[in-house]
């Protein structure tokens, strides 16, 4: 039977290496992309769910939660702007995703299914990020609290969650940020000598979505070069 998976994010960049990866005759993929609704809006992430669903014949396996954004927020922004800035990107890269995955548990259970989520957070989770993006850090550290927290309440009922912490992966997300903090600085700051690439990551969370044993649940793995190693 083939493994049903549900992947935000698939566009491009790392969320379309794990489309790729995880496309085989094994498995059925919905890959969703910006065009499919906007996470900012709250009510985006349930309809998601939903017709997901429909169109994975009323059963999903494994959720990958890839989508997010990486923008700006100076801090000397005006009050409104900042606050709008931030809640914008913490509904966006944690509240959306914490959405997706409630409804996948509650699937599980309703069905007394086994099942996987791999949530892609950030090396930022731990180190943290530049001035500019405090709201980034918080919502990447919240996927990853928030994953350990689903590891251990549904572990029993057979219900697995990851968590992966790339660093700077090459994405156009990648490039304009290594651009504009002067690309080479950073790039010294990785005993690796380069940024991880898509397929990468992706091998990552296709590993956890289908192959990971077990008594893996819980597990935050990083793909960052040994640029922040715990």
């Amino acid at each position: 039977m083939a493994t049903h998976i549900l992947i935000t994010g698939a566009s491009r960049g790392i969320g379309a290496a794990i489309a790729e990866a995880l496309t085989t005759d094994a498995a059925k993929i919905v890959a969703l992309a910006s065009a499919d609704g906007d996470l900012a809006d709250p009510a985006i992430p349930d309809r998601l769910w939903r017709t997901s669903l429909d169109r994975l014949d009323g059963r999903i396996d494994v959720l990958v939660n890839n989508a997010g954004i990486f923008e700006a927020n100076p801090i000397d922004d005006s009050d409104a702007e900042w606050l709008a800035n931030w809640n914008r990107t913490l509904q966006v890269n944690l509240t959306a995703s914490a959405q997706l995955c409630r409804h996948a548990v509650r699937h599980w259970q309703e069905r007394k299914a086994e099942g996987r989520i791999v949530n892609i957070a950030s090396r930022a989770a731990y180190r943290g990020d530049s001035p500019a993006h405090w709201h980034y850090a918080a919502s990447k550290a919240g996927m990853v609290a928030m994953t350990k927290t689903i590891a251990r309440a549904y572990a029993k009922d057979g219900i697995l969650a990851f968590a992966i912490c790339p660093g700077f992966t090459m994405t156009g997300m990648a490039e304009d940020y290594l651009e504009s903090r002067g690309g080479d600085k950073l790039l010294a700051d990785i005993p690796l000598g380069r940024v991880a690439m898509p397929h990468e990551v992706a091998e990552m969370a296709r590993w956890c979505a289908m192959q990971a044993p077990a008594s893996m649940t819980g597990a935050v793995l990083d793909v960052n070069g040994a640029s922040y190693v715990r």
